[in-house]
């Protein structure tokens, strides 16, 4: 890979950040806490923050610490002071912006999904190839000590061969049909857009790849405050995983009491693990030890000795948050520009998680069972 920091100082990396509001802050928040919290190598420096008008860019300048503000994503990208560059923008804006920041040879990490189409993607992953930075995608929620640890139970075989597996996506935010707006409109804002991709990408971590899927898309709310309704409301599909095992995967925004339904269960042969965001500093292991009747699902609460977890306090049971995920993935990233190696997530899984994507959008409309490996 390209290493593009040639001549300056080592210690230290200029970021841009495209987008200012929900995950422009988060971001913004994440690179000016990374270094304290991790130690890393690089210490990041918030150069640039770019935003949709010169008042609103000058506004998140001020309210993050930024040097520079600019409504113009070009100005940002070719900034010889930004070295690397962050998307949180509108998700039809990512493509152009990172093709535009692997020309320059600056690290990119991009918002998901990656692109708003498959096609875009798969442009996006061979212009990262080409240029040979380090590219990541944004799906923090992976990242939480509980769930690293259970990828690390799951990998280890602590429950077993793996025989199925359920996840669910479930917020309510547009529960009322009265509420409509941007999110109504556009394929890419929908709930296989927006929400699907964090549990898609959670069963590939834990599962691996996904080979063939049924799928049923609907909209609930056909028309939103007047408007007629142009993308989906909540979807399911069933899958069956290359290991063998199979699962079912359920997402939606109109899930009436759910904040923040980022849940799996998992059953193995010799176990079973279950997880919910909405309690995310803890999880809950069965396993088939010791006498039957002594056996019942432990629940495990995180701290030091799970991943990630101790710079953020010394105490058990403490927990992390939302925030510190994206410190998380801050980390990860100026790692991989560190070392000059691409950390997972890259383009690569934000590309895959596409295409199931779209093969579910396929099912759907066929009302029949897919190849994922034919999209």
């Amino acid at each position: 890979m390209q290493n593009h920091l040639k001549g300056r100082n080592m210690g230290k990396i200029g970021i841009g950040v495209i987008g200012g509001g929900y995950m422009g802050k988060a971001h913004s928040v994440a690179f000016a806490a990374v270094a304290s919290v991790f130690d890393t190598a690089l210490r990041p420096e918030l150069i640039s923050i770019c935003a949709s008008s010169p008042e609103s860019a000058e506004r998140y300048r001020k309210a993050y610490g930024f040097e520079k503000a600019t409504h113009d994503w070009r100005e940002l990208v070719a900034d010889p002071a930004v070295e690397a560059v962050v998307i949180a923008s509108p998700q039809a804006t990512h493509h152009d912006i990172a093709i535009a920041a692997f020309a320059l040879g600056k690290p990119v990490l991009c918002e998901k999904p990656l692109g708003v189409s498959l096609e875009q993607s798969r442009a996006m992953v061979a212009a990262a190839a080409a240029a040979g930075v380090v590219n990541m995608v944004g799906f923090n929620y992976i990242r939480t000590p509980a769930s690293q640890q259970i990828r690390k139970f799951v990998a280890e075989g602590r429950i077993g061969q793996i025989t199925w597996f359920r996840g669910e996506m479930t917020e309510d935010f547009f529960a009322d049909p009265e509420i409509g707006g941007w999110r109504a409109q556009g394929d890419a804002n929908g709930t296989m857009g927006d929400l699907a991709p964090h549990m898609i990408n959670a069963a590939r971590a834990l599962m691996g790849p996904i080979e063939r899927l049924c799928a049923s898309v609907e909209t609930v709310h056909k028309i939103r405050a007047g408007t007629p309704v142009t993308n989906d409301d909540h979807a399911q599909m069933m899958c069956q995983f290359a290991s063998g095992a199979q699962g079912h995967l359920y997402f939606s925004r109109v899930a009436t009491g759910r904040k923040m339904g980022y849940a799996y269960e998992i059953h193995g042969t010799k176990g079973h693990i279950r997880f919910d965001q909405e309690d995310q500093n803890a999880f809950w292991l069965y396993t088939t030890e010791g006498p039957e009747e002594e056996r019942g699902f432990r629940k495990i609460l995180t701290g030091p000795a799970h991943p990630d977890y101790l710079p953020f306090c010394q105490g058990p049971g403490h927990g992390t948050g939302y925030q510190d995920q994206i410190i998380i993935e801050a980390k990860d990233f100026l790692t991989a520009i560190a070392g000059n190696r691409s950390i997972w997530p890259t383009f690569e899984e934000g590309m895959e998680v596409n295409r199931i994507v779209t093969a579910a959008l396929s099912s759907s409309a066929k009302q029949a069972w897919v190849n994922v490996a034919d999209y």
